[in-house]
């Protein structure tokens, strides 16, 4: 018996000691710098994964449910009008669900676009906020707000409620998307690794977006309203926690000296920048005016199945994923012709937005919104990482106004989608709103010209800068000096090696200002 008890006891503290080293070997992951930017690029793609899949998992839910409540009001009212009757009208029947059914769409999607609204209006105050307290305490906002607005849309029994879930993701998204994206940018300063890790957070919005349809779909199907939105809740909760354990935002001080982020009135009047937000805009249009309007045409037009239209755009996905993959691999070899990637990206989603309204069957309309979705992931992946170097090199390197004015372009084309979409098929056709859609992408194509030199810019020496050469003030000066000094020895901030040439020289040196490299001297 005692051996046995020796044993079991031999055993436990076996196992206690593993966990204790995996515990050790987490802690030193969490404070290696580089391993800690990997969990970091991971807590933001889940965070950009949670919120997609939010704006989207709704689309087979709520007019679905949006309907039920509608009939049940509709049976109530109708009961205590008329206790006693037993039959109606037929006329007024049909015109009662006639106007039952145009409200109800009217109803849709002003919920639909409520999220892009308040993100729109939001965005110019939230990016101001991420420069001056930085990127970790508003990402941790964003996560607490879309952790309540998912349990909001899981206990919603009315449509003000929902509504108000809704509004409240859009505020949530405003602080997350956009403090996330900065913070990519921030933490992967090399072009080449900032394309890469930018890259991979598009390839997770889009899988949030595509796949969102179906998960919800299936899981309201089987398991009702609820159990969609807590599964996304749980892991928004999860995302916070890590983010809590991981980054510790409220232990950082540093941010009290951090520079002056450029305001952003003055990043939108930039030209460049403004290219690249239209562009933004006007590449995703398509999509936003497709997804609240492609379903009753496939209905009306192919006699399409409810699973074909809860499918249509899944298998959009995986060519979204090789753009993704191409352009990050194009920008490493010729970083120099981003503005390039991004024009070609353009004058194919015209094409393939032109080719939607002759598609006759479900398998013919896969090609042109694989196309779309090609096209999109072409421009995003070549112009995101162009704000960032654009702020570079005409501004200081603090990135919350640049992204929130990128949040803002997709806003801009998904608040009006959702309204504007419904009525132009109304007024003028499907084909015709496809046919501009896409003479919209190939006319802004050749505006992107205009970055054609952007490339060549240099870095600019700010005044900050300037005094960084004489002294450090304060804990963020201190340690930029200590990063300066290291790079000029050969070592990075975390005491490796840089990479020298034969002769001993920093490869890297070449890249720097003019001024940096006359400062040196004197």
């Amino acid at each position: 018996m005692a051996s046995k008890g020796e044993t079991s006891a031999g055993g436990l503290a076996t196992r206690l000691s593993e966990m204790g080293a995996k515990t050790r070997q987490f802690g030193g992951a969490i404070t290696d710098p580089r391993k800690q930017r990997r969990i970091m690029l991971v807590i933001v793609c889940v965070a950009l994964l949670l919120d997609n899949m939010l704006y989207m998992v709704i689309v087979p839910i709520i007019p679905d449910y949006l309907a039920d409540l509608e009939s049940e009001q509709s049976a109530h009212v109708h009961w205590v009008i008329h206790p006693n009757s037993t039959t109606s009208n037929n006329n007024n029947g049909t015109n009662q669900a006639k106007g039952n059914r145009d409200n109800l769409d009217v109803q849709i999607g002003v919920l639909f676009a409520s999220k892009a609204m308040l993100q729109l209006l939001v965005n110019p105050l939230s990016g101001t906020f991420i420069d001056r307290v930085g990127y970790d305490i508003p990402l941790l906002i964003g996560l607490t707000v879309m952790f309540f607005s998912t349990c909001i849309f899981a206990f919603a029994e009315n449509y003000a409620t929902l509504f108000a879930a809704r509004s409240l993701q859009g505020l949530g998204s405003a602080f997350a998307d956009t403090s996330g994206i900065a913070m990519i940018a921030d933490k992967y300063t090399e072009e080449g690794e900032r394309s890469k890790a930018l890259g991979i957070a598009l390839a997770f919005i889009s899988f949030g977006s595509l796949v969102a349809p179906p998960f919800g779909g299936v899981l309201y199907e089987f398991a009702g309203k609820r159990v969609p939105f807590i599964v996304l809740a749980a892991v928004c909760l999860a995302d916070g926690a890590l983010l809590l354990t991981v980054i510790k935002p409220f232990s950082n001080r540093t941010r009290e000296n951090m520079p002056v982020g450029t305001p952003i009135y003055r990043l939108m009047a930039d030209p460049y920048i403004a290219v690249v937000a239209g562009a933004l805009t006007v590449c995703n249009v398509p999509l936003a005016f497709l997804e609240p309007t492609i379903a009753n045409w496939m209905e009306t037009t192919m006699h399409s199945s409810k699973w074909e239209m809860g499918l249509t755009w899944l298998p959009a996905f995986f060519p979204h994923v090789l753009g993704v993959y191409i352009t990050v691999k194009l920008a490493a070899k010729h970083p120099h012709l981003q503005w390039f990637y991004g024009a070609v990206g353009m004058v194919i989603i015209g094409a393939s937005s032109c080719v939607v309204p002759a598609c006759k069957t479900f398998g013919q309309l896969i090609a042109p919104l694989c196309g779309i979705c090609f096209g999109i992931a072409l421009v995003d992946t070549a112009l995101l990482p162009t704000l960032a170097f654009l702020v570079d090199v005409r501004y200081v390197s603090v990135y919350g106004s640049i992204y929130a004015i990128a949040d803002i372009s997709y806003s801009v084309a998904y608040a009006m989608g959702p309204i504007v979409a419904g009525q132009i098929v109304h007024n003028l056709g499907f084909a015709q709103l496809n046919l501009c859609m896409g003479l919209m992408n190939v006319l802004y194509a050749p505006a992107l010209l205009l970055l054609c030199n952007v490339c060549q810019m240099k870095p600019s020496h700010s005044e900050r800068d300037n005094l960084l050469e004489e002294a450090p003030q304060g804990l963020y000066d201190t340690i930029k000096m200590e990063e300066r000094r290291g790079k000029k020895k050969g070592y990075d901030s975390s005491g490796n090696c840089l990479a020298v040439d034969e002769n001993g020289l920093d490869p890297f040196k070449a890249q720097r200002s003019y001024a940096e490299e006359s400062s040196e001297y004197t």
